[in-house]
């Protein structure tokens, strides 16, 4: 079986991240689309957005199949098919829904295993993170603890990706 393609899609809030992921993801005519949801319906905000984004899946003319996982990534793993499309989104919710648990080398490094054994099995996978390192690191503790965390997750996973693209102004850049 040949590994699958990995793809990373970050940018800021609302530059079109979302949209440009489902649309390169229907593209590659994957045997499923998997929509990874990290987002918890805590507020009106969330609930609008995750509405917004289910909404947005019905428009299109394939079907999606939605996985609610805002914690333990590596339990979808049993969820996946042979030659599945997954686009997970986001990291950055994911890993807020994370961090104050605790274990976070642990989580860190399931978090690579996961990937892996998603490409022994996908066709494509497509991972949605928030770019929140353009502004200076916070002098709240746990704030900071979170940009360097999310900073390093970023790099670990655009140096596995096979793509990785930036959102801005809904226009995308391929750096890799």
């Amino acid at each position: 079986m040949v590994r699958g393609k990995l793809v990373f899609i970050t940018g800021g809030v609302r530059s079109g991240k979302s949209s440009f992921a489902e649309h390169y993801l229907m593209d590659e005519q994957a045997k499923r689309n998997v929509y990874v949801a990290t987002g918890v319906a805590v507020d009106r905000e969330m609930k609008e957005r995750i509405k917004r984004h289910r909404d947005d899946r019905e428009n299109y003319s394939v079907e999606w199949v939605t996985i609610e996982q805002p914690r333990n990534f590596e339990q979808i793993i049993s969820q996946i098919q042979q030659e599945d499309g997954i686009l997970w989104d986001c990291v950055t919710t994911w890993l807020a829904n994370e961090l104050y648990d605790g274990q976070m080398e642990k989580v860190e490094q399931q978090l690579y295993e996961t990937i892996d054994q998603l490409l022994e099995k996908a066709k494509v996978v497509v991972i949605v993170s928030n770019e929140v390192l353009d502004e200076p690191i916070s002098t709240y503790e746990y704030t900071a603890l979170y940009q360097a965390w999310i900073g390093r997750i970023h790099q670990k996973l655009v140096a596995k990706s096979d793509y990785a693209f930036e959102m801005e102004y809904g226009f995308s850049h391929q750096w890799k």
